[in-house]
């Protein structure tokens, strides 16, 4: 079989980056391991700035439908108990989102389904040869191979890549099940995560609702220690710490999944080895708090895609391919110091010192100037990479064709040159990668080039021609 693009792992990052390259016309053939997909809630929802992601791509509003009912909860900094607030950060989505993992990786898999990109389940890569021209897995060629296959990553291991960082000090257990009885210490209704945290008898324990009967416990022992990842999950340990944390009167009814997890940190000193590339948790890995994994490889492959297909294509300026790395690894290396930092506030197992730090802390972000650096940080929305301005703000517009959003104008996953003087310019070269739309809106605007990430690449404030940033960005 021949195809431009192989992705190895179908899981949020590699469903998101085949979608992205279909968009722009390039062949994906994506390869899974597993035979069928898990149900397994895992990450519980999406950060502000992966919802605008979503939505830039008409992705978010049908995601919406399988979303699960939930208050208007800001999302949080190492458990503590002060939402964050994202409403300055001119968000249309302004709450984390709650739509399980398993429900978002079935979304994106039966939307490729229907544009007939294979997704091979039961294909486990045992071997890898690449050269100047191209990889080829599993008797597939391509042009380039992405691994997404997760923090184990095969493909990692075969090509011999360094991943240092720090092995896992804790064993923790995420699990979804439902409850015959409950006591009053069991939470019914949705709240700050901050409530759900619990800690007795030499356990800690996230107890909270997903939808009708399913709850979803993530748990561990204060000591930090527990089973290998690979033990499996035994009802009798999960139905322990319900009795000794919520009291007899709280009765397990069905495990329907549960897995092992550790705050294990790792990161790959470089996100392209020749002709394969790493994104999600094959090139980062970090204690799941927050939602942060999702977050970051949505966005690696968001950021990666239309870079790849330009160079699949043909016209990608030099550099373009590696940008990717030079933008995104700083982006994880930042949130594997921040998941590294909560994990030491957040840890239940305290004393007197930490006890301090924790109230410190909370004290910090009852402040509006530092919640909002910190929830701009947690939610995504104050990433800015160098030479680049920062994300475009989703305004109303009124085009030619009616109102619109910008988000609405990016759907096409193209550039775009957004002009707010009524004064067209003249992009002849690259009209087959870049749109151009004259607008107004009711804030002042100044005409703007958006990558196809929703960055702003050029503003008519800044020194540098046009054409020079057309040239730099679209080739």
């Amino acid at each position: 079989m021949r195809t431009e693009v192989i992705v190895v792992g179908a899981g949020p990052t590699g469903l998101m980056l085949a979608t992205e390259l279909t968009l722009a016309g390039i062949p994906v053939v994506v390869l899974e391991k597993q035979h069928t997909r898990s149900t397994q809630s895992r990450a519980g929802g999406l950060q502000p700035r992966t919802a605008e992601v979503l939505d830039l791509r008409g992705l978010l509003d049908p995601l919406l439908d399988r979303a699960l009912p939930r208050g208007e909860f800001g999302g949080h900094f190492a458990g503590l108990p002060v939402e964050l607030d994202t409403r300055r950060w001119q968000t249309r989505h302004p709450y984390p989102v709650a739509i399980p993992q398993a429900r978002l990786e079935a979304f994106l898999e039966q939307r490729l389904l229907d544009r007939g990109v294979p997704v091979l389940r039961g294909s486990e890569v045992s071997a890898i040869e690449q050269d100047s021209d191209g990889v080829t897995v599993a008797g597939i060629r391509a042009s380039y191979l992405v691994a997404c296959d997760g923090g184990h990553s095969t493909i990692r291991k075969l090509l011999g890549v360094p991943f240092p960082g720090t092995a896992g000090t804790t064993s923790s257990v995420v699990a979804d099940l439902t409850l015959a009885a409950r006591s009053a210490a069991v939470p019914s209704t949705s709240e700050h995560f901050s409530r759900y945290i619990k800690s007795a008898g030499g356990f800690f324990s996230v107890l909270h609702p997903i939808e009708g009967e399913l709850y979803r416990m993530i748990f561990g022992t204060l000591s930090a220690e527990g089973p290998d990842r690979d033990t499996p999950v035994a009802a009798e340990e999960v139905e322990e710490v319900l009795q000794v944390v919520y009291g007899p009167g709280t009765k397990l009814g069905e495990l329907r999944a549960a897995s092992r997890f550790s705050d294990a940190t790792r990161q790959v000193e470089r996100y392209r080895e020749g002709r394969v590339l790493f994104a999600g948790d094959a090139a980062h890995i970090h204690l799941p708090i927050g939602g942060q994994g999702v977050n970051l490889g949505i966005q690696d492959a968001v950021n990666l895609g239309w870079k790849l297909a330009a160079t699949v294509h043909g016209w990608a300026p030099d550099g373009l391919l590696d940008s990717y790395h030079t933008e995104r690894h700083p982006v994880a290396a930042r949130v594997l110091r921040t998941t590294r930092a909560q994990g030491v506030i957040m840890n239940p197992n305290q004393d007197e010192d930490l006890a301090a730090v924790r109230d410190l802390f909370t004290d910090l972000l009852r402040l509006p100037d530092t919640n909002h650096v910190i929830s701009g940080m947690m939610s995504g929305l104050d990433i800015r990479y160098p030479g680049v301005g920062p994300r475009m703000i989703d305004l109303d517009l009124t085009t030619a064709h009616g109102p619109s959003r910008v988000s609405r104008l990016l759907h096409s996953g193209r550039g775009l040159l957004l002009c707010f003087d009524d004064t067209p310019r003249s992009i002849d070269r690259w009209t087959d990668r870049v749109d151009q739309v004259i607008a107004e809106t009711g804030d002042d605007a100044t005409t703007v080039l958006i990558r196809p990430d929703g960055y702003i690449a050029w503003s008519a404030t800044d020194t540098e021609p046009l054409e020079s940033a057309l040239t730099r960005w679209f080739g």
